[in-house]
């Protein structure tokens, strides 16, 4: 009889914490289109999968008549479970319980999760649902926000970490996703800022909308801080679960292989993507899925920056990340946004050991005093160093221009690509044709009877010199020079042989990067 009634009480326990902040909180919650914390665990894990923890945890707040407060699970709830079979940790964020404020044992909670992650080498996924700070807890909540902050950069490049931003997300809050690998954003239900519009207002007199200021479309287009846009709650899951299908667990293994399946070439054929025109732009992800598995490319920030395209895809089933300029826009040039974009996701790669492959046609970095102004050449160099460091296997294909300091910085063998191709149309010089020819011979063009016909005559002539691979490949800087159509032949074989590829590095604490 004891036994019953303990286990009565158990859970009559279990159903008042499961209410979360009850039937009110919950309907105005949905009424905003949402779901709820527990809703959202159940949609984005396998069935039947999560096990919760600290489901009894009471906050410890006591002033401000807190003390005389429930609050259910203090507002956010944890535990593991499996996404495609794959373990995880994972914490959300319950808005109906307090806001989703985060407290002194609101911050336990997740930290506690976070050191679970890092014990088991198993991804971690938090969804930020929150009001922020808990006021009436002080100091405490913001050390909380230091702890998790703390966890974040030792977690980083050990344990995959993924944030879900799925309502209100302000002021320290933010730096906890800014500091994980890849963040989520759903269309009219994410906010993330520092500061809300009330306070812009107040300070600095200007008005804007929260949408405006902090919503999804703003983020992932403008600000580049979420790297995956969603319209709804169920697509953004759908996103996490393609993701997480792309990466391994953790940073001493590799992601799953796939069976092998050849590319749709009937939709996407190299011969029909590249214009015959040198000058005319094409869609670079359709020459990835040219060459992919599948024809299946799974875009990183496809909003933001969009000249150039990051992104994973797998070649002979296995995953690699793919670097690419993009002719529709700027002419694939690099600039301060691309540079970021671009560098931090060769990081990743690096980290976890994901292959790289590039991709080139670029005329070189955007010139201008906006872009110098906006500090350029800090931003330019971030791409170089996350090459140069890089250890996995990196393979390059040049396929059209490659001017300049793009050329180098778009892992060339300078930067010590394992293999670089190229095709017969590729460009390899330190500038464009007419801009070199205008320079070179400057004093020559002036001076001829013909200025015009005498500048196209050296226009022609540098082409004939170096606006083609054989120049590079006379000194070894390009391995092959292929047919568009060996394209995805070399860069499987490439990579089945870099496989156990092994790189020796100065011995040092950490470099340190043009942040």
């Amino acid at each position: 009889m004891a036994t019953k009634s303990k286990s009565l009480d158990l859970r009559q326990r279990m159903r008042n914490a499961l209410q979360g902040g009850g039937e009110k909180a919950i309907e105005k919650q949905k009424a905003t289109g949402k779901l709820t914390a527990r809703e959202r665990i159940i949609a984005l894990l396998d069935a039947k999968s999560f096990h919760e923890y600290d489901l009894f945890v009471q906050h410890a707040g006591k002033d401000f008549n807190m003390d005389k407060k429930y609050l259910p699970g203090d507002g956010v709830i944890t535990g593991t479970g499996t996404i495609l079979g794959h373990p995880i940790c994972i914490y959300a964020q319950d808005f109906t319980v307090a806001g989703g404020s985060l407290g002194y044992m609101h911050a336990k909670k997740i930290t506690k999760i976070m050191d679970h992650a890092m014990k088991l080498k198993i991804p971690l996924i938090g969804i930020n649902d929150s009001g922020g700070a808990r006021i009436q807890e002080g100091v405490n909540s913001l050390a909380g926000y230091g702890e998790i902050f703390y966890r974040n950069t030792q977690a980083s490049g050990v344990i995959p970490q993924i944030s879900v931003i799925l309502g209100p997300c302000a002021g320290g809050a933010v730096y906890s996703p800014a500091l994980t690998d890849f963040v989520f954003v759903v269309d009219k239900i994410s906010k993330l800022f520092i500061t809300g519009p009330e306070v812009i207002k107040t300070v600095l007199g200007e008005e804007i909308s929260m949408e405006e200021l902090g919503g999804a479309r703003t983020h992932a287009e403008i600000t580049g801080n979420a790297h995956f846009y969603a319209k709804s709650e169920l697509e953004c899951f759908s996103q996490i679960k393609q993701l997480v299908s792309f990466i391994p667990w953790n940073n001493f293994k590799k992601a799953d292989p796939f069976p092998s399946k050849k590319p749709n070439t009937r939709k996407y054929k190299i011969e029909d993507i590249i214009p015959a025109d040198p000058k005319e732009p094409y869609d670079v992800r359709d020459l990835i899925k040219s060459v992919a598995d599948d024809s299946e490319f799974f875009e990183v920030q496809e909003l933001f920056a969009a000249n150039i395209v990051i992104g994973f895809a797998r070649l002979e089933g296995q995953t690699v990340g793919f670097v690419a300029n993009q002719p529709l826009v700027l002419a694939g040039v690099l600039d301060v946004d691309s540079s970021d974009k671009a560098g931090r996701f060769i990081r990743y790669c690096d980290a976890f050991n994901i292959p790289l492959v590039t991709l080139v046609d670029l005329p070189g970095y955007l010139p201008g005093v906006e872009q110098e102004h906006a500090g350029v050449i800090r931003h330019g160099a971030k791409i170089l160093y996350a090459y140069s460091e890089a250890t996995v296997p990196k393979i390059t294909l040049i396929m059209r221009k490659a001017y300049g300091g793009g050329y180098i910085a778009m892992c060339s063998h300078h930067l010590r690509a394992d293999f670089v191709f190229a095709w017969p149309t590729a460009e390899i010089a330190v500038m464009g044709p007419e801009g070199a020819a205008n320079i070179i011979f400057r004093k020559e063009i002036k001076e001829a009877n013909d200025p015009d016909e005498f500048r196209q005559a050296k226009i022609e002539e540098y082409k004939e010199k170096f606006a083609n691979p054989y120049v590079a490949a006379a000194y070894g800087y390009i391995d092959a020079v292929i047919e568009p159509n060996e394209t995805r032949h070399f860069l499987t074989h490439a990579l089945s042989i870099s496989n156990n590829k092994t790189v020796e590095r100065p011995d040092k604490k950490h470099g340190i990067p043009p942040f």
